[in-house]
C-alpha cells in the first residue's frame, strides 16, 4: 500500500498594493515599469519583473521573445541572470513579477513558470533567508509566498547529483 504524502501551500492575498510593505510596493511598481521594456510581438503578453537584493539594490528584467519560440526569455529569469551576474554574493530577498496584455487586463496573480520555478530554487538553496515571491495581476490583488517551495514543494536540486559513489 503506497504512503500518501501531503504538501501544504501557504500564500498571503492581497487586495491592493497599498497593503504591502513599502520595500514591496516599491519593487512591484519596478516590475511594473519592467512590462514597458518587454518585447513581446508574437505573443502581446508583457511581462515584468524585478529583484530585490539585501543591500537595497532593485534589478529588473522583461520577457523577451523570439519568432524561434524556445529561443526567448521570462522576465523572473532575465533579472536572476542579470542580478546574480551583477551582484555575484548579494543574497536575493524578494522577487515581484506582474504582466499584462496589449489592452487587457490580466485577472489573477501571475505566477513564474516551472523553468522560472526551477530557477529560482536554486539560487534560493544557496542563500539564507528564503527568496519571497509577490505576484501581481493588473486588476490589483497580489499573492505572496514565503518562499519558492510553497510554489514548488519538490526541487531538483545539486543533491540530486551528488556523486559520492563515484557513479557515471
Amino acid at each position: 500500500m503506497p504512503r500518501i504524502i501531503k504538501f501544504d501551500v501557504y500564500l498571503e492575498e492581497y487586495d491592493n498594493i497599498s497593503l504591502l510593505p513599502p520595500d514591496s510596493q516599491a519593487l512591484i511598481e519596478r516590475a511594473r515599469a519592467a512590462c514597458n521594456h518587454a518585447y513581446a510581438p508574437y505573443s502581446g503578453f508583457l511581462v515584468g519583473a524585478a529583484v530585490l537584493l539585501e543591500t537595497g539594490e532593485i534589478v529588473t528584467g522583461s520577457n523577451q521573445e523570439n519568432a524561434s519560440y524556445p529561443c526567448g526569455l521570462c522576465a523572473e529569469r532575465v533579472a536572476l541572470f542579470s542580478a546574480a551576474s551583477r551582484y555575484p554574493s548579494v543574497a536575493l530577498t524578494k522577487l515581484a513579477v506582474t504582466a499584462m496584455k496589449k489592452g487587457q487586463n490580466t485577472y489573477q496573480p501571475v505566477a513564474p513558470c516551472g523553468a522560472c520555478r526551477q530557477v529560482i530554487s536554486e539560487y534560493q538553496a544557496n542563500q539564507d533567508p528564503p527568496l519571497e515571491l509577490i505576484m501581481e495581476g493588473t486588476n490589483g490583488s497580489l499573492m505572496v509566498a514565503a518562499s519558492i517551495d510553497m510554489l514548488l514543494p519538490m526541487t531538483f536540486s545539486a543533491k540530486h547529483m551528488d556523486r559520492t559513489n563515484d557513479e557515471i
